[in-house]
């Protein structure tokens, strides 16, 4: 086990290695006909909701082992730009069982929430097998547990699955025309880091989420000589934090109120706190805030977008429709030359070739159900982690864990193994 300590901040947290697994045999064999109470729930990702289950389930006295394909917790949160902060307060963005340290701000960085899971895992001697990919997660021969295939031929049967990939799994890049054989700078907004590279340059950001806002005022903060953002749909636009109050707070208190009701009182709140910057490209919605977070489009937080835009430093422009040579087309005819192109266009959650088989998804590719309700299809498999709830994600991701290891506790304490003792 590992040691109960927390590491420090430069410490790597300690992890069982891929051989601590035991690699189950053939069909037919021993292993095959393990008794149900000897199968762990395996916790499929090592991200925050993966790291919140595992302990949710341990404190319950049941074997979760985590799985995780890279060779380090939280590796997602690893590859965001750096200037990345939550934009949900640090009280509110702690896991079960520890609380985030005060030093980090009300505002936690990307590297503080990456120290932040390294920590949790040591301090809940969470058990972790880096390195090993499951490929297929389908119904043990025995029909009772799950079946998951693995990295190097594995073979691994659990009681019950907790998939927990992550939101932000596979970078989505619309497939626009010309865009194969365009010949300027393009990345996905996964590969960008800091502005050093565009210093001077001319960049164009294609999406108006958080993450291309963010890095439409990280690019002009770092010097880039021309900074335009493409913008298909104008977003909802809130203050992270008027007079202290954190905008979560709000999301907290509407989260189960009626979707018209919360369009409605957002509405007059939004023209208080926000100016009207249609004169600069940006007009106000057509349509409510909470409608559109119900579609899976969370408001933009301003953190310095709005400004950007009132000062002509981010030029909105309009979608983009295409490429073509070293130009790239705009839905309004404009044809533009910038030096790079960073795509902010979102990602997919990929989990077709893991679950898709099971009929589990719908048809954008999202599970049917999540949180502490299994598939009827599905018994003891569970999802979390793939909403964007307006109250925040890693507060939800803190709720579900614990509700995903109730059920668990209840409907599969006889099928599933203990924590050793």
């Amino acid at each position: 086990m590992p040691d109960s300590t927390a590491p420090t901040n430069d410490e790597e947290p300690k992890v069982a290695s891929p051989q601590a697994v035991t690699v189950p045999r053939q069909k037919g064999s021993r292993t095959d006909r393990q008794a149900p109470a000897d199968r762990p729930v395996y916790v499929i990702g090592a991200g925050p909701g993966g790291l919140a289950a595992a302990h949710a389930l341990r404190s319950r006295g049941i074997r979760a082992i985590v799985l995780e394909k890279s060779d380090r917790v939280g590796a997602s949160w690893r590859r965001h730009y750096d200037r990345l902060r939550l934009h949900t307060t640090r009280r509110l963005s702690a896991l079960p069982g520890l609380p985030m340290p005060r030093r980090f701000g009300r505002w936690v960085s990307r590297d503080d929430v990456v120290r932040y899971l390294e920590k949790y895992a040591e301090h809940h001697e969470l058990e972790i097998v880096t390195g090993v990919e499951v490929s297929r997660v389908e119904r043990a021969p025995d029909g009772s547990g799950w079946l998951l295939h693995a990295t190097g031929g594995r073979r691994l049967t659990g009681g019950a699955v907790v998939v927990a990939t992550g939101y932000n799994h596979t970078p989505r890049i619309p497939d626009w025309p010309g865009r194969d054989t365009y010949t300027g700078e393009f990345l996905h907004a996964c590969a960008y880091r800091n502005p050093a590279p565009y210093a001077g340059r001319d960049v164009l950001v294609v999406g108006v989420g958080n993450t291309g806002a963010e890095i439409a005022v990280d690019l002009v903060e770092g010097g880039a000589s021309r900074v335009r953002l493409s913008v298909r749909t104008a977003p909802h636009i809130v203050r992270r934090s008027t007079a202290g109050w954190a905008a979560q707070y709000s999301g907290i208190l509407v989260r189960r109120l009626p979707v018209g009701l919360v369009d409605r009182l957002a509405r007059p709140l939004a023209r208080l706190s926000v100016p009207d910057l249609t004169e600069y490209g940006l007009p106000r919605p057509d349509t409510g805030l909470y409608s559109r977070v119900t579609e899976g489009a969370v408001p933009v937080q301003d953190v310095g977008l709005i400004d950007a835009v009132r000062q002509g430093k981010v030029e909105i422009v309009a979608a983009v429709d295409g490429f073509d040579g070293d130009r790239v087309v705009l839905a309004d005819g404009d044809r533009i030359g910038p030096d790079a192109v960073i795509a902010a266009t979102g990602y997919v959650r990929a989990l077709e070739p893991l679950v898709g088989h099971l009929d589990v998804l719908d048809d954008r590719g999202r599970p049917v159900v999540h949180g502490a309700r299994a598939p009827k299809n599905a018994p003891d498999l569970y999802f979390t982690g793939f909403t964007n709830p307006i109250s925040g994600m890693l507060r939800e991701l803190a709720i579900d864990a614990e509700k995903i290891a109730g059920v668990i506790a209840r409907r599969s304490a006889d099928r599933v193994s203990r924590v050793p003792g």
